[in-house]
């Protein structure tokens, strides 16, 4: 391969962009792949974009971005060149240069799938034939296969060519991931920010109707960095190129946030309602405010969100870009968070007018759409409910989904044994305790760890205590790099030497898939033509996020976490028991109105309702 200047390279894939028209926006699925982990959805867009399906990939860990450009360059038939840490603001380049790859990737799938023939097999044939059985395309694409007449039949062929568009590539930022970084005098790099610099690698991209997801809650700095930027502008008509989507997981937080951004003329094109607790990888918990009634009150007050909003942002936006919006932007709300099932979709869907359902978990089984390694696939279609636990593992402080007997498990537990606890830390992300230093460092790291074990050994301990606060600190995973090595172990590219541990991090639905199964078998299943729950006894996922959230306040209780007696805990399992409480009537009224028949469901809404009694009166919470 003959050698090419890093900048013509560069031009080659903005030309493979540039040269794709897309005559129409908007897919007809509806549902996406929401972000999982660094690695399982790091190139989802590559495997799945050109069939219509939108998915959402971690841009935080550069390591890896940089793992997948070396992969993906030579399938362009185009040499790789490195973005070095000798280059300035390389992270925010690498970022970047992914993006765009992608993109070019992506479209040069669609163009070649658009003139492929509607024979069986084709990937033309398998891109109508996944849509939803609704879809006016769908039908289409039906009505054509049964014109008897060749001319009228090519006439059809024609205009559904026209019809296939790409699925977004969206990005997905941990807003709390934003430690500081610095030059090699020690000096604080302005605006260099883990989760600024992502941003601005994201924003110099060229992706098209794109949405970068913000999540984990606010980040003043991040969202000051967004007021300036004009790629998040609208246009005269009130449309985006580059949009935002908040993750949330109540009504309360969409309204803060909404509204200090609107103020900083930056529109939320999507509130994005995850389950607290019925997720997976963090997990953040309400107080005891499920997921059916967030939904009911997202409903009931979106009109007005959207009004309250528009009215703030719109003199913000004129004084940026000279022009009144008179058209209110689109605000979408999409949900995920342990759906299993076509009929619990079609609810969500129809009932709360939601646009898109995210399915997570159940997409680690499906090669063609998710990155998994082959021994954390196999643990995977094993997984049962015991095996998928909300650990304190993570070096962040919360929650987070452990599956069992991971490699990065059992290298953990190695290191313990041998007496040499902790993470080298190569990669510096989760940098965010300053117990014994003027710099943050990470809990899951060997310095930490050992500074941590020295103050207990200097402690007047029992023997009993020392074990107990030794083994919380000594449990901090590598996040880092147990989440980006399944990439490494899939496509046999270095991450980082002689590091080969995989974390992973499903929700609790993981439990109800168990068969490894082909991208258009998992649609077939989300649309309802096919059925892949494999736990006959599985429960609604209102109900399963429920008995979580039980679970969850009696493990709050039985740890300690603040006297149930001292007036600021004691309001707030009060507030958590009437919430739940709340959920129970909701819920209530769903099935009276015959809106929920899923078998079994009245009589576990009756034995959670008498277990949330049980714990009201223990601890005299009502």
């Amino acid at each position: 391969m003959k050698t090419i200047e890093k900048n013509d390279i560069q031009s080659l894939i903005k030309q493979k962009i540039d040269q794709y028209t897309q005559e129409q926006t908007g897919s007809d699925h509806t549902f996406h792949i929401p972000v999982m982990g660094l690695a399982y959805t790091i190139d989802s867009p590559a495997k799945v974009a050109r069939f219509g399906i939108s998915s959402v990939l971690s841009i935080i860990e550069d390591r890896l971005i940089e793992m997948m450009r070396a992969y993906y360059y030579p399938k362009l038939n185009l040499p790789y060149q490195p973005i070095t840490k000798q280059e300035p603001d390389y992270r925010a380049k690498r970022v970047t240069d992914y993006l765009n790859l992608l993109q070019a990737i992506v479209y040069d799938q669609v163009s070649k799938l658009k003139s492929e023939a509607f024979e069986t097999g084709t990937e033309i044939t398998k891109y109508f034939e996944m849509l939803p059985d609704n879809s006016i395309i769908k039908n289409m694409y039906l009505d054509m296969i049964q014109c008897p007449h060749p001319s009228e039949r090519a006439e059809k062929q024609a205009l559904l060519r026209k019809k296939i568009v790409a699925g977004q590539i969206d990005v997905n930022i941990l807003t709390k991931v934003d430690g500081e970084t610095y030059d090699k005098d020690g000096n604080t790099i302005a605006d260099g920010s883990n989760a600024v610099t992502v941003l601005r690698g994201y924003i110099n991209s060229d992706l098209r109707n794109s949405s970068i997801c913000l999540s984990a809650g606010m980040n003043p700095r991040l969202y000051s960095y967004l007021e300036n930027k004009d790629a998040f502008y609208p246009d005269e008509n009130s449309q985006f190129n580059k949009k935002i989507i908040i993750k949330v997981s109540d009504y309360r937080s969409a309204l803060i946030q909404g509204k200090f951004l609107a103020k900083k003329g930056v529109w939320v094109s999507e509130f994005r309602i995850e389950s607290g607790l019925n997720c997976g990888g963090h997990a953040f918990a309400t107080t005891g405010y499920l997921l059916g009634p967030v939904l009911e009150e997202f409903k009931q007050n979106r009109e007005q969100l959207i009004q309250d909003m528009f009215a703030i942002y719109q003199p913000a936006i004129s004084q940026k870009t000279g022009f009144d919006l008179s058209k209110t932007p689109e605000m979408l709300v999409t949900v995920q968070g342990g759906i299993g099932t076509y009929e619990e979709d079609t609810f969500l869907l129809n009932h709360y007018d939601i646009a898109s359902t995210g399915w997570g978990s159940p997409f680690l089984l499906v090669p063609e759409a998710t990155t998994v390694d082959d021994h954390s696939l196999q643990l995977l279609s094993k997984a049962t409910e015991k095996d998928v636990h909300l650990s304190d593992f993570s070096p962040m402080g919360i929650p987070f989904y452990y599956l069992n007997g991971t490699t990065s498990e059992l290298n953990k537990l190695a290191m313990i044994a041998q007496g040499n606890p902790g993470s080298a830390c190569p990669e510096k992300l989760l940098q965010f305790n300053t117990e014994f230093t003027e710099r943050p460092i990470c809990a899951a790291s060997k310095q930490y760890q050992a500074l941590k074990l020295e103050q207990l050994q200097s402690q007047d301990l029992s023997a009993a205590e020392y074990e107990e606060k030794k083994a919380q600190v000594v449990g901090k995973d590598c996040l880092c790099v147990g989440l980006s090595n399944a990439a490494s172990l899939k496509y046999n590219e270095l991450f980082l030497k002689n590091f080969k541990a995989v974390n992973v991090c499903p929700g609790p639905n993981i439990a109800n898939f168990s068969e490894i199964v082909s991208l258009q078998k998992m649609v077939d299943h989300i649309y309802g033509r096919t059925n892949l729950v494999t736990n006959k006894k599985r429960s609604h996922m209102f109900i399963a996020e429920m008995k979580i959230y039980i679970q969850y306040l009696r493990d709050e209780i039985r740890k300690g976490k603040g006297d149930t007696n001292t007036p600021k805990r004691k309001a707030y399992y009060k507030t958590y028991i009437s919430n739940m409480l709340d959920a129970v009537a909701y819920y209530r009224s769903l099935v009276e109105k015959s809106l929920i028949n899923h078998i079994g469901f009245t009589e576990e809404l009756s034995l959670a309702a008498d277990e949330i009694e049980n714990i009201s009166q223990t601890f005299q919470l009502r």
